[in-house]
């Protein structure tokens, strides 16, 4: 089956395929579409609305089944309103790079002595056909939390800057440092079984 992930970003859809390598899937991203891609305005209020607007757009544009994300960086020490939240990348209304996103969030955890707790909370919207539409924003597919620090690690990953600023909590090192795991890696179980129980039906 070929199914589409609503992503341009090539670090998200080298981990979904890694994620999903022992599915009989041919998992593309919008960059292997070989037409003009539709603007979206993601204008939802939670995760899953944001998900769901992004895979209804692609499903009648492309009319393959499409599955979008989206996520949310909460930490324990910020109160509700102070809260990234959706807007991880959009700062004051400004899109942030990389290099920026490192910089904000660094400078985020020396507010806090150095270091804060987080945890990204994750939804996937997913349209087999017309009839079929799947959906989940449970906690199996939130990261377990992490610390962020002010420093970061050298290594870099396109489309995930976060990531060399991020601690494991059990070990205290840098996730880049461990052979065994990433940020991410706790949410392949629950992508994994999101995927099972739909294909399973089918």
């Amino acid at each position: 089956m070929r199914i589409l992930y609503g992503t341009t970003n090539k670090g998200k859809l080298q981990a979904m395929r890694t994620a999903l390598q022992t599915f009989d899937i041919e998992l593309i991203g919008l960059k292997d579409i070989e037409s003009e891609l539709p603007s979206i305005n993601e204008d939802g209020k939670t995760l899953l609305e944001n998900a769901e607007i992004k895979a209804r757009v692609y499903y009648e544009a492309f009319h393959i089944p499409v599955f979008s994300c989206d996520s949310g960086l909460y930490f324990d020490e910020l109160e509700e309103e102070e809260q990234p939240g959706l807007h991880v990348r959009r700062i004051n209304g400004k899109e942030l790079t990389d290099d920026e996103m490192r910089e904000h969030y660094a400078a985020l955890a020396a507010k806090h002595g150095g270091r804060i707790t987080g945890r990204y909370r994750n939804a996937i919207y997913f349209i087999l056909d017309e009839e079929h539409h799947y959906s989940s924003m449970d906690m199996s597919i939130a990261t377990e939390p992490f610390i962020l620090v002010t420093q970061p690690h050298p290594k870099r990953v396109e489309g995930f800057p976060l990531d060399s600023l991020s601690v494991d909590i059990e070990t205290g090192k840098y996730y880049y440092d461990l052979d065994v795991k990433d940020v991410s890696t706790s949410v392949d179980d629950g992508v994994r079984k999101f995927f099972s129980t739909i294909l399973s039906e089918k």
